[in-house]
């Protein structure tokens, strides 16, 4: 959520950044906002000037209740300023009443306004304009036609006919070897994070209630994107639980509604979860194979800083997930987003995308973003800094990795002619000192 105040005093500021994102941009009500606000202020000045006259009066009434105590006939006078009190009580509790209204409104607008980007950020009004940074590893050229994960797949045990018997369309059912790699890669994206990067293995849970989506900014603006569940008990609203679109949402939320001490910063967090998303907007896209699935896994990285450490943070992380990348010997190339493909609550955004085969292009397998302070206003996660005032925390969140994409990407790249895979060598350790995998 944006700071109302920075609206209050720049709101042209705060317009014209938004309009970096879409122009012209659709996130904030203008007219509406300016409406509310001038009624706030009018109200506002009104409950002062009020409490001003309240002030005044009672002091009347201590003047006039010491002239009684000297034997002088005040009760009249009192009589007529308590009823003046009486009015001014009335105007204001009708005014807090109106200004609850007002903040409520205001309130909600803001939770569908997105982040403002960076300066940094290159602007642009979709992927097109998002800038190729650096790129590693050369594409491998292969003496054969390389064959998708799909057909790779199939002799492993990756099943999409079960899967779709069982739950439909995008959903993978995965048995024997290329199960086993499933859990090798997420095992060793783990071992990476917390051993070589310092991350705090974690393990969350996979529903969630509302607050901690609104906290990440999921709700309310992307509640058609997720999938809930509701128990036979109680009121519906109360058990109402949504299924994690990423484990972004819990690990993140982890310093919700706290005050974290500055030497605790950064807080860094990690944990391997299925996500689970409806994917609504990408009806007829990547529609083969496990690139685009309603549930799937993935390694996330979370960081939880002061904001003077966020912006090396986020490189930092980038180059946690690069790291996975390099070990695992796939290409990758990383992008810089433009201020139109970027997400809700990111100010700044890196994607890592690796090289498929037989797609001849690079793919999206991490993306690493920095919401500044935008998450922990609406969390009100904060932190002590150096001065002992209370201040919100910037949050960073990005995947290191998405474990389908990455199994995509380990057998397209490393594939071989009889159609076995190379395994890579430092995952080699999680698959019983396994070289080669084959139907």
């Amino acid at each position: 959520m944006l700071d109302i105040a920075l609206l209050r005093k720049d709101l042209d500021n705060v317009l014209a950044r938004l309009n970096k994102r879409k122009s012209p941009q659709p996130f904030l009500d203008e007219a509406r906002f300016r409406e509310l606000e001038g009624e706030r202020k009018t109200l506002q000045s009104r409950t002062e000037e009020l409490q001003s006259q309240r002030n005044s009066l009672s002091k009347q009434i201590g003047g006039l209740k010491g002239r009684a105590a000297k034997g002088e006939d005040t009760a009249a006078e009192v009589e007529a300023v308590m009823a003046q009190v009486a009015s001014i009580a009335d105007e204001l509790k009708a005014s807090a009443d109106r200004l609850d209204v007002l903040q409520t409104e205001l309130s909600a607008m803001l939770l569908s306004v997105p982040n403002l980007p960076q300066d940094e950020a290159p602007v642009g009004a979709d992927e097109s304009g998002n800038v190729e940074v650096r790129r590693w590893g050369t594409p491998g050229t292969y003496g054969f036609a390389p064959k998708d994960h799909v057909d790779l797949g199939g002799p492993l045990g990756l099943d999409f006919e079960t899967g779709a018997k069982l739950s439909g369309a995008r959903f993978t059912f995965m048995r024997g070897p290329i199960a086993r790699l499933h859990r090798a890669l997420a095992s060793f994206m783990l071992d990476v994070q917390t051993q070589e990067h310092g991350y705090t293995e974690c393990y969350t849970p996979y529903l969630v209630k509302a607050p901690a989506l609104q906290g990440t900014g999921q709700l309310p603006k992307f509640e058609q994107d997720l999938f809930h569940v509701t128990s036979g008990d109680g009121d519906v609203a109360d058990s109402k639980w949504y299924l994690i679109p990423t484990s972004e949402v819990t690990l993140t939320n982890t310093v919700a509604d706290t005050i974290v001490p500055l030497d605790q910063l950064p807080i860094k967090l990690t944990g391997h979860t299925p996500c689970f998303r409806s994917e609504a907007g990408s009806a007829g896209r990547d529609t083969r194979g496990m690139i685009r699935q309603h549930q799937f896994d993935k390694v996330e990285m979370v960081q939880i800083t002061a904001p003077e450490q966020s912006s090396a943070a986020l490189e930092e992380m980038v180059g946690h997930a690069e790291a996975v990348l390099q070990k695992l010997e796939l290409p990758y190339r990383v992008m810089a987003l433009c201020t139109g493909d970027m997400g809700f609550g990111a100010a700044r955004t890196y994607d890592l995308e690796v090289w498929l085969p037989a797609q001849n292009t690079y793919r999206e397998i991490s993306s690493v973003s920095n919401c500044e302070a935008f998450q922990a206003r609406r969390m009100q996660a904060r932190y002590k800094n150096a001065q002992g005032k209370n201040e919100f925390v910037h949050t960073l969140n990005g995947s290191g990795l998405a474990v389908g994409r990455a199994l995509v990407a380990v057998l397209e790249n490393h594939q071989q002619a009889d159609g076995s895979i190379r395994v890579p060598v430092a995952l080699r350790p999680y698959l019983g000192g396994a070289e080669v995998l084959k139907p």
